[in-house]
């Protein structure tokens, strides 16, 4: 999904980039004062710049890595600023140095969990103590090395982890419908993303639900009545689903549940969908709706794009019948008609 974006290119030019700069720096402290002042350590960075380069060209050449790839890079990149900074001979250098992991932890901070962010943060103050301490033994500048240490937490436990909370507020927001806090369209292909890309489980299936005659509801009770019957159809269908699928409201009176189930089950699982809709007092409607599901064994796999167009299309099939049934898509037997 994020291959898509048009950005996407200009992003990856930028991060490649920063690969480049790293080389740049590794080679003008090699020959600087400030550099190592013994063969291996001139080896070391001779290898640091080469790795950099090479993460510049797989930036540049390259789609944008999966989540593993892209952790097992900037796992690397941790690591060869901090031994890095450990082959500078002016060890106040190598200390200041440590600040390049500040780099490395914005890119965490918007592309990965707390989690990776907090192991970052720690190998982050591990490599300044270290750092800091080495500066001490040498120069005996023990307010210095606080100096360093303060920043660089300020920096990475204080500073990335707020941004991270903040962007995560951000996506929640622009993921979300506002009024019944489900996922919006939006959401929905984000987490459809990641559910298609789950090899061990083949089987999914996409339902799309629509509220039949819900014009009526606003009509003749009002806007507000219709907003209460949405919010209430969200909870219905939010308790019916349980954790193993994701519910959202794709606009209006149009809502899509999707789960790892086999086209029997989910069948079964519609059928349960659409009584618990006609008899809940709560919601003067009933549903129609299109079922489109993918067992993992007959022909290509499709995309998440076609599954939801799929079943969108045997939704309106279900209402063009009448309305409170349930059709599959690509079933040759009649719909499931409401009793």
């Amino acid at each position: 999904m994020l291959e898509s974006h048009s950005t996407v290119p200009l992003q990856r030019a930028v991060v490649g980039m920063g690969g480049l700069l790293f080389a740049v720096i590794a080679v003008a402290a090699s020959f600087s004062s400030a550099g190592p002042r013994h063969l291996a350590g001139d080896v070391i960075m001779l290898g640091i710049a080469l790795g950099a380069l090479l993460w510049a060209l797989r930036w540049w050449l390259l789609p944008w890595p999966s989540q593993r790839e892209s952790l097992l890079m900037f796992a690397a990149a941790d690591v060869m600023i901090t031994v890095a900074c450990l082959q500078d001979s002016d060890r106040v250098y190598g200390a200041l140095g440590a600040m390049l992991l500040v780099v490395t932890g914005g890119y965490l901070t918007f592309f990965h969990s707390p989690k990776v962010l907090a192991a970052h943060a720690a190998w982050s103050l591990l490599s300044v103590l270290v750092l800091s301490a080495r500066m001490v033994a040498g120069s005996g500048d023990f307010p210095l090395a606080v100096v360093v240490v303060l920043t660089m937490v300020s920096a990475v436990v204080v500073t990335l982890p707020s941004l991270q909370f903040m962007f995560w507020l951000v996506r929640v927001e622009s993921l979300s419908d506002p009024l019944t806090r489900l996922l919006n369209r939006r959401g929905l292909e984000f987490q459809l993303s990641g559910m298609f890309g789950v090899r061990d489980r083949p089987g999914i299936c996409v339902m799309v639900a629509d509220l039949d005659q819900f014009k009526g509801v606003n009509d003749l009770l009002g806007h507000p009545a219709g907003d209460r019957v949405l919010i209430r159809t969200a909870e219905l269908l939010s308790s019916l689903a349980g954790d193993d699928m994701v519910v959202s409201r794709t606009g209006g009176e149009e809502f899509a549940l999707v789960g790892y189930l086999d086209p029997q089950a989910a069948l079964a699982q519609a059928e349960t969908v659409r009584h618990a809709v006609a008899a809940d007092p709560d919601i003067p409607v009933t549903v129609s709706i299109g079922i489109a599901a993918y067992d993992g064994r007959i022909g290509p796999r499709p995309t998440p794009d076609e599954l939801l167009r799929r079943a969108d299309t045997a939704m309106y099939r279900a209402k063009r019948g009448g309305g409170n049934q349930v059709f599959v898509c690509d079933r040759t037997s009649p719909p499931v008609r409401g009793r």
